[in-house]
């Protein structure tokens, strides 16, 4: 079903509305949807590396509206909402990154494959400072994908050879980290479940 979804995604970069796309991805992906925007990113900035910084700033303007959006329903959901859309083990593991790091949390997962929108509904629901909130996002969500950007404006011609060549590796790469992200949340909330049993 990922694959599927991230076919669908990849394909409106051969559109005309890849822009629009990208922008409403990077929103759902902050909230609800599972495939991150990087994959549509990269598309479009393989078919205009020129316009790469542009479309950065598209995905983070959506990628940070998507956050506060994530945010809103975790704070009128409540903690009933968050148990019943991700395991308790996640929940307990983001609990305590925000117990530890505060929103400085949200700057981790929001450059990290950790699924952004556990984070950002998880905010809210704990009630997190909001203008704080936004600024760690704003941040990491930018750093995220100016990075990217910044790889297919420097090196385009070079990159696209490079992605022509190795799009199967790279693709099976892609779904490695989405995976990975997944597992690395349910994995550390397992650890942090049977730490809280010991305790």
């Amino acid at each position: 079903m990922l694959h599927d979804l991230a076919v669908w995604v990849v394909h409106w970069a051969q559109t005309p509305y890849g822009a629009y796309a990208l922008f409403a991805l990077a929103v759902a992906e902050s909230s609800f949807f599972p495939i991150p925007p990087d994959a549509l990113l990269i598309a479009l900035c393989l078919v205009r590396p020129e316009a790469a910084f542009l479309l950065a700033l598209v995905c983070s303007i959506g990628s940070v509206l998507g956050g506060m959006v994530g945010y809103v329903i975790g704070l009128k959901g409540g903690r009933p909402l968050l148990k019943r859309w991700f395991k308790s083990e996640k929940v307990r593991l983001v609990e305590r990154y925000y117990q530890r790091y505060d929103v400085w949390a949200v700057g981790v997962a929001g450059f990290t494959p950790i699924p952004y929108k556990v984070f950002t509904i998880s905010a809210g629901v704990f009630a997190l400072n909001f203008p704080r909130f936004v600024l760690a996002s704003i941040i990491s969500r930018s750093a995220r994908f100016f990075l990217v950007a910044s790889v297919f404006y420097f090196f385009g011609p070079s990159i696209k050879a490079l992605v022509d060549r190795y799009f199967g590796l790279l693709t099976v790469a892609f779904f490695v980290l989405l995976f990975l992200g997944f597992y690395v949340v349910q994995h550390m909330g397992r650890r942090a479940a049977r730490k809280d049993e010991i305790g």
